[in-house]
């Protein structure tokens, strides 16, 4: 295995996660508040006339380093929901992000929209947890399994009540996605291996996903010009993370960039 970033965040995610299956059995999981409430649906929340937008939490990025000092969550989530956010994505990756499964409960228990775990999920252990500490939806990245591995893993998820956002990256991960077992899908502008990014990936790619499906940009995406090209190509949603979060209040910079957005969609 070729020694890229991903790759390495691959391996570290699976050394952690043995450790929590032993410490924290699905049992347990099974046993706390969140397990019991009924998940939101992320398709139902992001279908809509206009470009919805899912809000990242994130503290840290393999390419940028921290992002942010003071990070609490709590504030963050309710400030984007104020501006407009109909989503939350919550990284809770803890050796590349700082991320926290704790984060998760956090963003539950301040905001009443969809929450997406946003991390590096292989086993359905993880599904549990999500749910367990407050997820509404999961993200399933194509780069890191296999056709039947990510079957399996929507399986245990529906099974869970959990929306997924199933991402791809490259053109041939088109084939490893039964589109009639997905609702939503995304792309990630962001090369997973070297982390550059290319904002016209997005577009490209999910102009051969079906209409029913709700179709995703991720990554790279900054100005409301960039939002208005991708309302112009068809694509319903877009998780914007690093432009908001470090910015001294991400609420108001997601507002300004929604004003700018609105303004592009009234010039054009």
């Amino acid at each position: 295995m070729p020694d890229t970033i991903l790759n390495r965040i691959v391996e570290d995610a699976a050394s952690d996660l043995a450790v929590r299956k032993r410490e924290r059995p699905v049992s347990t999981l099974e046993s706390m508040p969140g397990f019991d409430r009924a998940p939101l649906s992320l398709e139902r929340t992001l279908r809509g006339e206009s470009l919805s937008i899912i809000a990242e939490i994130k503290r840290k990025s393999p390419s940028k380093g921290r992002l942010r000092e003071d990070f609490y969550v709590d504030v963050i989530a309710r400030s984007y929901v104020s501006a407009g956010a109909r989503a939350i994505s919550v990284l809770t990756e803890m050796n590349y992000f700082e991320g926290n499964l704790s984060h998760l409960a956090t963003v539950r228990a301040s905001v009443s929209v969809p929450i997406l775990r946003k991390d590096f999920l292989v086993d359905p252990y993880q599904l549990a947890e999500s749910r367990a500490y407050g997820a509404d939806a999961v993200l399933l990245i194509a780069t890191i399994l296999d056709r039947n591995h990510l079957q399996e893993m929507l399986s245990a998820a529906s099974e869970l009540e959990l929306s997924c956002l199933v991402e791809l990256y490259d053109e041939s991960e088109l084939d490893k996605v039964d589109m009639d077992q997905i609702s939503v899908l995304g792309v990630n502008n962001r090369n997973l291996h070297t982390f550059e990014v290319d904002i016209k990936r997005a577009p490209e790619l999910l102009a051969r996903v079906p209409e029913s499906i709700v179709r995703v940009a991720e990554s790279g995406l900054r100005t409301g010009q960039d939002l208005a090209e991708m309302q112009h190509h068809g694509i319903d949603a877009v998780l914007i993370g690093e432009v908001l979060i470090s910015e001294p209040d991400p609420g108001l910079a997601l507002s300004s960039l929604r004003s700018d957005y609105e303004r592009c969609l009234n010039d054009a």
